[in-house]
Order: C-alpha cells, then sequence, then structure tokens
C-alpha cells in the first residue's frame, strides 16, 4: 500500500483495535476510535480505564486499523510506545464523536453532553508509531 492509499483508506471512518499487554505479557484487545495526522495515533480513555493501567505498566502497543466487511482486503498497523497526557483527552472525544456518531440523535448528544461533565477525567492517548505496517489485497 503507496502512503497516498494509506492516508486514503485511513480518511474513512474506521474502528481501530487498541492492543495493550497484560501484567504477566499477555495482549488484551479493544476497539477504540482513533485520529491520525499523519505522524501519530490519538485516542482517548477515561481515568477509569484498565488500559491506563496497563500502559501505566507497559506503554507498548499496536492499533489495527481494517478494512470494512464490503471491502477488499486492507489493512494499516501502527507499532509503537503511547504517551498518555492529562490535556487533550476530551477535546480529542468531542472531536471524534461528531465523527462516529450522528448527533442529531437525541441519544448521541446526551452521552456527549454528560461527557462534558466529566472533562477532567479524559486522558489524551497519543502513539508516534515506530512502525507502520500495511497490506492491501
Amino acid at each position: 500500500m503507496s502512503n497516498a492509499e494509506r492516508e486514503a483508506f485511513l480518511a474513512v471512518n474506521r474502528y481501530g483495535i487498541l492492543a495493550t499487554l497484560r501484567r504477566d505479557g499477555s495482549p488484551i484487545a479493544i476497539p477504540v476510535w482513533f485520529d491520525w495526522d499523519g505522524d501519530s495515533v490519538r485516542m482517548f480513555t477515561t481515568v477509569a480505564s484498565p488500559k491506563l493501567r496497563r500502559l501505566a505498566n507497559d506503554a507498548r502497543a499496536s492499533v489495527l486499523v481494517t478494512n470494512h466487511i464490503d471491502e477488499k482486503e486492507k489493512w494499516v498497523a501502527f507499532d509503537g510506545t503511547v504517551a498518555v497526557s492529562d490535556e487533550g483527552g476530551f477535546e480529542l472525544a468531542e472531536k471524534l464523536a461528531q465523527r462516529y456518531w450522528d448527533l442529531n440523535d437525541p441519544v448521541r448528544a446526551s452521552a456527549l453532553e454528560s461527557w462534558r461533565a466529566m472533562q477532567s477525567a479524559w486522558r489524551l492517548l497519543e502513539m508516534v508509531p515506530d512502525e507502520v505496517r500495511t497490506y492491501a489485497d
């Protein structure tokens, strides 16, 4: 996959799968909303999230973004370490909510409003990948 193909692929709304490591070294993967700016992958979470404890123990991670079921097989994987910041988590959550959700839906709009009430609980996760791997069928 060329860089231009990779950027076009990542410009489409997709979930990422964040893989982190448990204390015993076994992996655990969860779906996440993400933002790729060409240099770093950014995600968000709350202070109560188990992924923060895992990342504090071992910051190595991988984010895998895959094709939709009706597309030819393609994927992009970002491998590296994740930095956690107290600043910017809610701002990213709000930005991504506009991309991933229909905020005209009152349920979604209400959920975002509840997020606003707990802005200080959000954390920004950022990875400048050591390696970017791609595949295109």
